[in-house]
């Protein structure tokens, strides 16, 4: 017996956990998020929005809202790249440790953006909701049962202790990296563990913007004083974030780090001694480095920290984690929906444990070089941010290559190859302009250029005999959209008789030069990146 059901059960309702009810919404799925905390998170922690996370909420529907919550532009401050100085009065004399390259015009229709998530999981919750969404805070898991048909979980109101049973289709665990839903399962988690402790020390300094003179940063590391302190300022500046780190093997705890010796941190950092500090909360940390072994097990799935945890240097872990939840999101309501086989749902694991775990070796390499520990052999490891955020590569069913390059590939390559994301191209109709990456969502859709006859009408046809949701569009002059610039074609991979299919995640499934059988091709192609259901069956 249970007390409710629900298609889509979520454990945790940080970044990841809250953006997964997002995009499940989107596609008409019902979930249920419960959070131990008592409400969204009062710290600005996470503070940096890739591009590629803000497509993903574009997508969804809730990019200008998101956007809204920038304080000014935030954009030069990623423009100053990562600095190391003794004390934050020497700004002018830092050292640039790295000039990451985050955006570009003629890579994404969004740029990237600096804002906590004491902001934005706020947005986040009340679109859940709006999409359909419960969100319950001060609910605690305390366990999962799971069989063929489902997922039954106990959760416990923190306030009054009372125990209702759920019934779900599906969990997911986005429930940070000590997670509860982890645990549960009993999935193992391998790499380099805790590789430094740190704590957060969220202060207001009015003196400090000053004594930094506008100079633009991400992170500047301050090491004066024997203690390494970063100091962030993407998500505004009240208050103030600091992260001194401390040694455990050298007997120091957080309970050692009372609000006066947090003061005199801050300000031997800031090469003032005098200067005004208030102390405002402080939150200690681990930079570690582990990847569970599994992100599926069963009809339950791990994302985010649960999945996959690392050092903060990047800015790698939220995003990642929403990046998760949207592949997750899309492959669930496929197939809830009932277009997709089971083997969709594998390539959850397949594409982002690869992605997850190449994540991971990067922010690895940027924490050796910041905390000075980087030999040449290690900066030669580096790959540019641009490439790990947008630049990432999937192998699975659910794409169909021979292409065997690495999940980061160097240079930056969004050329409609299988595997990667669809190219950027600025698009227009009716004199309204938008971009590929606005063309996808919840179908499959078939790209093909003027002379791409034979592949339209096979992609009508087989839509009309197929679940699997597929749209045909004709890009050029007398297409659906003309695309703005002279040499689109090549920017998205197309050749004048053939086909790129695009999945509803903007990751290229698959793409042709062009066939005799083109309905029969195609036929084949998306059964396989469907997971094996529906086309076929509609074809015999």
């Amino acid at each position: 017996m249970h007390d409710e059901s629900v298609p889509v059960l979520i454990v945790g309702a940080g970044p990841v956990g809250l953006s997964t009810a997002v995009f499940l919404g989107r596609h008409g799925i019902r979930t249920l998020v419960v959070e131990k905390r008592g409400e969204t998170s009062m710290l600005p922690r996470a503070p940096g929005l890739q591009a590629r996370t803000m497509e993903l909420f574009r997508a969804a529907g809730l990019g200008k809202e998101i956007r809204a919550l920038e304080i000014g532009d935030s954009h030069p401050f990623f423009e100053g790249g990562i600095l190391r100085v003794n004390t934050f009065s020497e700004i002018a004399d830092a050292e640039v440790l790295e000039a990451p390259s985050l955006d570009g015009v003629t890579i994404s229709p969004e740029r990237v953006m600096g804002c906590g998530q004491d902001r934005y999981e706020v947005v986040l919750a009340e679109k859940a909701r709006e999409f359909g969404g419960d969100v319950r805070f001060a609910t605690r898991l305390r366990s999962i049962e799971q069989d063929g048909d489902g997922v039954t979980a106990q959760l416990e109101d923190v306030a009054t202790g009372v125990v209702k049973t759920i019934r779900a289709d599906y969990l997911v665990g986005a429930d940070g990296a000590s997670s509860s839903v982890r645990k549960a399962l009993g999935v193992t988690r391998s790499g380099r563990g805790t590789v430094f402790n740190a704590l957060s020390i969220y202060f207001r300094a009015p003196e400090l913007e000053e004594i930094l003179a506008d100079r633009p940063f991400i992170l500047c590391y301050a090491t004066a004083g024997g203690t390494m302190t970063g100091l962030s300022r993407l998500h505004g500046r009240d208050p103030w974030l600091a992260a001194p780190v401390y040694f455990p093997e050298k007997g120091e705890s957080p309970a050692d780090f009372t609000d006066e010796r947090c003061i005199e941190i801050v300000r031997t950092a800031s090469g003032k001694p005098d200067m005004n500090v208030e102390i405002l909360a402080k939150v200690p940390w681990e930079g570690a480095q582990l990847v569970a072994e599994h992100f599926r097990v069963g009809r339950v799935f791990l994302a985010g920290d649960a999945a996959h945890v690392h050092p903060p240097a990047g800015g790698f872990g939220a995003n990642t984690g929403i990046h998760d939840a949207h592949n997750l999101a899309w492959k669930l309501a496929a197939t809830m929906h009932g277009w997709a086989g089971p083997d969709l749902l594998d390539t959850y694991h397949d594409e982002r444990h690869a992605v997850g775990a190449a994540m991971a070796e990067q922010a690895m390499v940027r924490n050796r070089i910041r905390h000075g520990y980087a030999s040449d052999e290690v900066r030669a490891q580096m790959v540019d941010d641009i490439i790990i955020t947008l630049g990432y590569r999937y192998r699975s069913q659910a794409v169909v290559s021979e292409l065997q390059k690495p999940v980061l590939t160097a240079p930056l390559e969004l050329v409609g190859e299988p595997g990667t994301r669809a190219p950027h191209v600025w698009l227009e109709r009716d004199g309204e302009r938008l971009s590929t990456i606005d063309l996808f969502w919840d179908s499959f859709v078939l790209l093909t250029g003027p002379d791409g006859d034979a592949w339209h009408e096979a992609a009508a046809r087989l839509a009309e005999r197929t679940d699997v949701p597929l749209r045909a569009v004709r890009l050029g002059a007398g297409g659906d959209y003309v695309p703005v610039d002279d040499d689109w074609a090549t920017a998205i991979g197309l050749t004048p008789g053939g086909a790129v299919l695009v999945r509803p995640d903007a990751f290229v499934a698959w793409r042709s030069d062009g066939v005799a059988d083109a309905e029969q091709v195609l036929t084949e192609v998306l059964g396989q990146v469907a997971g094996g259901i529906g086309v076929a069956a509609a074809a015999s």
